[in-house]
């Protein structure tokens, strides 16, 4: 949802399902009016955890990175999506080597979604998807508050990564206190409107 044009075409170019332009062609198009919801009178809220391997790697050559690192810092911005990244020191987690979706429904109900390089699969049980939830809950919680994972995503744009320490614990718990106090307090609604939450793809 938050990809580039030319971040999502050096994505999907590596799929081994793909057979042609065409095809190539009819992935990208799908895959970027879907960021259109985002735009649109009704959108959701987005919430969305990135793995920090995600902006180390550099998909399509340094300057198609370089442009995806800055259109998230510019899409975090908004009101209505939050960025966070997991850092390298969280080691291993629930969600290695894909990525899964929540979606909350007006009505509160929840579907999951995961998603690896060659499968997708939609999970509605309600138990199951409980079980996912948590997992994201859990994500969610070991990243790097918003401001700080803004700051990584930067330091990374500018090429400052080598030497960019993550910040402790402490400071982590720090920053986000500050960040509660100043927003009077951060509140996950889960009715009235569609919420997606993603981890870890931009």
């Amino acid at each position: 949802l938050l990809q580039t044009p030319d971040y999502a075409r050096a994505v999907l170019s590596v799929g081994v399902s793909l057979t042609s332009e065409e095809q190539l062609q009819d992935r990208l198009a799908a895959r970027l009016r879907r960021q259109e919801r985002l735009s649109s009178p009704d959108r959701p809220e987005l919430w969305v955890v990135l793995d920090e391997a995600v902006l180390r790697r550099p998909i399509g050559g340094r300057s198609v990175m370089r442009a995806q690192l800055s259109r998230l810092l510019d899409v975090a911005t908004e009101p209505h999506i939050t960025v966070q990244v997991l850092p390298f020191d969280q080691r291993e987690h629930d969600v290695m080597g894909g990525s899964l979706t929540i979606l909350t429904m007006p009505d509160g109900s929840e579907v999951a979604y995961t998603e690896g390089a060659h499968y997708g699969q939609l999970i509605e049980e309600p138990d199951d998807v409980k079980r996912f939830s948590l997992s994201y809950d859990r994500l969610r919680a070991a990243s790097l508050p918003p401001i700080m994972s803004l700051d990584m995503i930067r330091s990374v744009m500018e090429g400052n990564h080598r030497g960019a320490s993550v910040p402790s614990r402490s400071e982590r718990r720090r920053v986000a206190q500050e960040q509660l106090q100043q927003s009077g307090g951060w509140q996950l609604r889960r009715g009235g409107r569609r919420h997606t939450r993603r981890r870890p793809r931009p």
